[in-house]
Parts: C-alpha cells; structure tokens; sequence
C-alpha cells in the first residue's frame, strides 16, 4: 500500500557537459547576473542612505533598461534578459527577508566566491521530448538523465550552475505529486550524536561515516598545494584550486548521499519523527569539536526529514534544546545529576535500570515530542523567530517519578 501527497514542487538535479560555445555563453551570462545584482544592491542602498528611499523590483527593473542603453553596459543585452530579471527579483526576496528580520542584509556578489548559476523561466527555454534548450542557444544541453522526471512533469523554472570543482548541473523544478509506502512504525525518537550519527528509540545505532575524516590527507595535500601558489600565478593557481575544490566535492557528494538514503528511510518507515532542535552554530564554536559536528551536517539532515515529511504527509517535531533527554531516566522519570560526555552508560539511582546513554536520550525525546504533539503546541519550535519559546516550554509540568 502507498501513500500518495499533495502536489509539491520538487527540483531535479542533473549533471550536464556544454559545449565549449555553451560554456562560454552561460559563463557571460553568469558575469552578466553577478554584475546587475551588484547593481541593483548599490542603487538601492544609496536610494536609502541618501534619501530613505525604498527602491522596489519595479524600479531596478527600469533601471535595468537604461543600463542597457549605456555603452559600458551595453553587453547586458547580450545574454538572455530572463536570468537578469530573475536575480532582480532574488534581491526583492533578499530585502523583503531582511526588512522581516529573516536574514542579514544583502551583500555583494565575488567574482571568486559567489556561487555561479543563472535561472530561466519558460519564456527563457524549451523542453520538448526530453531536450532542453536555453535562449541564446542553438544546440539542446547534453544532460546525463540520472533518474526521469515524473511523468507527464514539464519544468516551470530552469537553473543553471556551475560549482566551484568546474562541474556544470541543472536543476528543474517540477510539479509532483510523490508517493510513499505506509508507515511501518508509528513514530520514532532521534538523537543525534558524532560516534553514531543518529541513534534511534528502537535502539538502533547508526554509524557515522565521517567523511571529511576520511578524506582528511587527501583534502590537507590539495590545501598545501594551493598554498604554494602565489597569488598573482594564475593558471597554477586555478589548476591548485581546482584540485582542493573537487575533495571537498567528493566531500560533500558522499556525505549528502548517505544522508538521503538515511532521511528517506526514516521518513518511509515511520509517520512521526521526533529530534531535538540542536544550535549547531553555537556548538561549532567549541574548537574541539567543530570539526566533528560539520562533518556530521545535523542542519542538513533535519532540513531533509523536514522537506521529505511536507512531501510525504509525515510529521516533524523538534523538543527544547534544553530538554535533558540523557540525564532523565526513560523508564521512571528521575533527572540524574551531572553527566559529562565520556559517561556512556549509567544506572537510575531511583530505580536502578542500566541505560546506554543514547538510546535513553532517544526514548525520552521520543515520549517528549509525542507530549507535545498531544497538549498542541506547534509541530517545533519556532527556529525563525529570535527568542521565540519553543514548544516544549508551553506544555503541562513533567510528571513525577
């Protein structure tokens, strides 16, 4: 029996290999998009600086035709208009998140840094019998077709990128109506460690598989190659950078696969997961574990269980940060003293069940997030919102052992 969701937008992925004249084309266009976000940003930073004044789309979009018609300028006209207008509205949504305390101001695109990529909509291509062709462009992309699109699916926007390892991939987005076997289990408590990436409240332990670790020597010789180069030794440079920019590919290809094997698997064979709302950011301040907790990408697999769950009808629901799941006794309730790290193992001094840290951790989260979801406090808690309470703050007292 399979579960069939709502219709959901989804992007799919593929890897493509241009033509030397279509790499040079999207290279253009890339330059193109960097220089009118750039643009746009400073326009309606001095509008404000010098005279309060918001500048909307509208506006930098009229200002994006003068700009065409000056002679330093003139070669915006010759890449296709629609990724112009489409970063114009990128910076719209950058704006309205910042004026909603959502995100940072916006900064300015690096010619080195900034990610490369260009969005077209479906005046700026064709899909037709399983051929993409961009505007500006003769010949369709030589896309290697990984895994179909959904049936009957077209693309309503395109994007086009190019990673830092000079990989070149397209993402389209799609509508989808996904389907999922039922649930086995009814729900399952999570948590998140660095010997086992996730331990689950049936007692399984995953193993993290430490990537980064793994790769370690690899990634140091690529960096120390780099560093040899000088900074004015261009193609050698490249070359250098290139080489460490394509480990940390592998780095991360490896780590972001394992992820989505694990979060699907999480997701088809339970209808509740409950994990804990970590503060990553805070936690990777502590120098003897940064290195640990990035390898591990806990952000990135909560963001995936989240998605996954919209798509397939499962619920997510994160407990306090501040709940002491390893200190509390998932059978009679007591809270146990101080419990450093290295205590793997401990025993209820009320009740005297042995524990194994992790799988008591989450148990109690487990039982925790099922309390919450039941009082009817939000699936989690609230991660946009700058001090916001979270869920597990609003709920009836714990009970007594």
């Amino acid at each position: 029996m399979s579960v069939t969701a709502n219709h959901v937008k989804r992007a799919f992925k593929y890897r493509f290999y241009p033509t030397d004249a279509q790499a040079a084309e999207l290279s253009r266009t890339f330059g193109c998009v960097r220089k009118v976000y750039n643009l746009a940003l400073a326009a309606r930073s001095e509008a404000w600086a010098q005279r309060q004044e918001r500048v909307n789309y509208n506006a930098t979009s009229a200002m994006l035709t003068e700009w065409k018609k000056t002679g330093e300028l003139a070669y915006l006209s010759e890449v296709s208009s629609v990724p112009l207008q489409q970063t114009l509205r990128h910076l719209q949504g950058a704006f309205t998140n910042f004026f909603g305390k959502r995100a940072r101001y916006p900064t300015f695109k690096s010619r080195k840094k900034s990610r490369k990529s260009a969005e077209y909509t479906t005046s700026g291509f064709r899909f037709r019998d399983g051929r993409l062709t961009l505007a500006k462009m003769a010949d369709p992309l030589d896309i290697v077709w990984s895994r179909p699109l959904p049936e009957g699916a077209a693309p309503s926007t395109v994007t086009v990128s190019q990673d830092a390892a000079g990989r070149w991939f397209v993402s389209m987005l799609c509508d989808d109506r996904p389907a999922m076997p039922a649930p086995v289990n009814a729900a399952v408590g999570i948590d998140a460690g660095i010997t086992s990436l996730v331990t689950l409240s049936t007692g399984e332990k995953i193993t993290n598989p430490k990537f980064e670790r793994k790769d370690r020597a690899r990634l140091a010789k690529a960096q120390r190659g780099l560093a040899r180069k000088a900074k004015g030794d261009g193609s050698n440079r490249a070359k250098a950078r290139r080489k460490a920019a394509k480990v940390h590919a592998r780095i991360s290809d490896r780590r972001r696969d394992f992820l989505h094997k694990l979060t699907t698997r999480l997701v088809r064979e339970n209808q509740t997961i409950v994990i804990e709302d970590l503060t990553v950011r805070n936690m990777v301040r502590n120098h003897s574990l940064a290195r640990a907790v990035s390898d591990a990408s806990w952000t990135e697999m909560r963001s995936m269980l989240e998605y996954k769950a919209v798509w397939y009808g499962r619920e997510v629901i994160a407990v306090d940060r501040w709940f002491p799941s390893s200190k509390l006794c998932s059978h009679c309730g007591t809270l146990q003293g101080r419990m450093p790290l290295n205590v793997r193992t401990w025993t209820c001094d009320n009740c005297g069940t042995t524990h194994d840290r992790d799988v008591n951790a989450a148990k109690n989260i487990l039982a925790e997030g099922l309390s919450v979801s039941v009082c009817g406090a939000g699936v989690r808690p609230q991660r946009s919102t700058p001090g916001g309470q979270s869920a597990t703050k609003q709920k009836t007292p714990r009970r007594e052992p």
